[in-house]
């Protein structure tokens, strides 16, 4: 996986699938974005998480990077506990 420093290795199929997923956007700020914090967290990701994540996966790049980057607020369909955990882990980042 492109920048990935997680192996996928003792994650069940489908965490390794939105690992994979995660770093395989199409625009490179969401692989960086969305992989890092897939990296750091897919783990530890609630079932609840887990299915929030997916719905997030499935929202354009376009649409979702604003979001992310604080351009935008968050849609009131899309304020769920991850994408705020994802805003809050992108903030904690020292560049």
């Amino acid at each position: 996986m492109t920048g990935t420093k997680h192996t996928g290795e003792g994650l069940d199929a489908r965490r390794r699938k939105l690992l994979f997923r995660s770093w395989h956007r199409g625009m490179r700020e969401m692989d960086l974005i969305l992989g890092t914090y897939a990296d750091a967290s897919i783990s530890s990701l609630t079932t609840a998480e887990i299915e929030q994540y997916e719905a997030l996966l499935e929202v354009a790049d376009t649409e979702l990077l604003p979001v992310l980057t604080g351009e935008r607020p968050v849609p009131m369909n899309q304020n769920t506990e991850i994408i705020n955990k994802i805003i809050a882990s992108r903030q904690s980042i020292q560049y």
